[in-house]
């Protein structure tokens, strides 16, 4: 597997994003490393928070919601997932599967051993943070799930349909300017160009151009068996799940619903809606800060 790395060079200057970057290694079933980054802020032993990003983002989609969560004493960790931010990119698309996310995203977390953890979940952060659930219930002691799912096989939304034909389709994907197309406030010039940081050429953007083709909305997609039997495991998780997902995303509109459905855990907690748009991280990160917290609060 051919590796790209993005030069450091790329991450200096980033308009609130003083966060030290730490580094684990991971190893491919074909035997490649590859260099994940992390944020790791907040006291050692504080509640443990795991911010989970999608696509076509990183971990400064966070920036705010560190900066917060790590204020109230909780240790904030945000991964940037293989193909995004710090973290390394291998240079074919056909590199990039679902399940090898899963599989380095796993490598990841158990090697670091968090335990007691509250997952913040977003687009796919959620599609693979959900799986880590369903993988190691025993480490989560909250979920906080927004403009995400689990899909299997069982179709998709009018914007998700528009977003998927766009990404397979623009020449050049301007990934700030994706960014900022999902927000419901107008990113400033320096925060568009921080989201276009890890990305120096568009061959760097291969993980970004195969993500929405292995989102799993139809039956042949691969995945849908995988995410079947995750959805068993979620349908007994009975530890706290709160959806907040947000007023304007035409992507994930409704998937809220079968979430407090069909967890148990999410029965009579303090659901809420958002004002946003896709990236409601930009739009309410104070919001967020006080969702995470308040689960973190009522646990006690």
């Amino acid at each position: 597997m051919e590796v790209l790395r993005t030069p450091d060079a790329r991450f200096e200057g980033l308009p609130d994003w003083p966060y030290a970057p730490h580094y684990a290694e991971v190893t491919d079933a074909d035997g490649t490393a590859l260099r994940l980054h992390y944020v790791d802020e907040g006291p050692r032993d504080g509640a443990v928070v795991l911010l989970m990003h999608g696509e076509p983002s990183w971990a400064y989609l966070y920036r705010h919601i560190i900066k917060g969560l790590a204020a109230k004493g909780r240790r904030v960790i945000a991964p940037d997932l293989i193909g995004f931010g710090r973290s390394d990119k291998p240079a074919k698309r056909t590199d990039y599967t679902y399940e090898r996310h899963v599989a380095w995203t796993s490598q990841w977390l158990t090697g670091l051993d968090l335990k007691d953890i509250t997952l913040f979940c977003q687009d796919w952060g959620g599609l693979i943070g959900l799986r880590l659930v369903a993988a190691f219930p025993e480490r989560f002691a909250g979920l906080v799930i927004a403009n995400t799912g689990l899909p299997a096989g069982g179709g998709m939304t009018d914007g998700f349909k528009a977003w998927l034909e766009m990404s397979q389709t623009i020449p050049v994907m301007p990934i700030g300017g994706i960014v900022n197309m999902g927000t419901a406030r107008a990113l400033s010039e320096a925060e568009v160009a921080a989201y276009d940081a890890p990305f120096p050429e568009e061959a760097y953007k291969e993980g970004a151009r195969q993500f929405p083709t292995l989102v799993p909305v139809t039956p042949e997609h691969a995945s849908v068996a995988e995410n079947l039997a995750a959805w068993k495991v979620l349908e007994r998780f009975d530890k706290p799940v709160v959806t907040a997902f947000s007023d304007g995303d035409p992507v994930t509109k409704g998937g809220d619903a079968p979430i407090q459905a069909r967890i148990p855990g999410a029965k009579g907690q303090p659901h809420v809606t958002l004002s946003g748009a896709h990236f409601l991280q930009e739009d309410s990160p104070a919001e967020i800060v006080e969702v995470i917290d308040g689960m973190i609060r009522r646990r006690g």
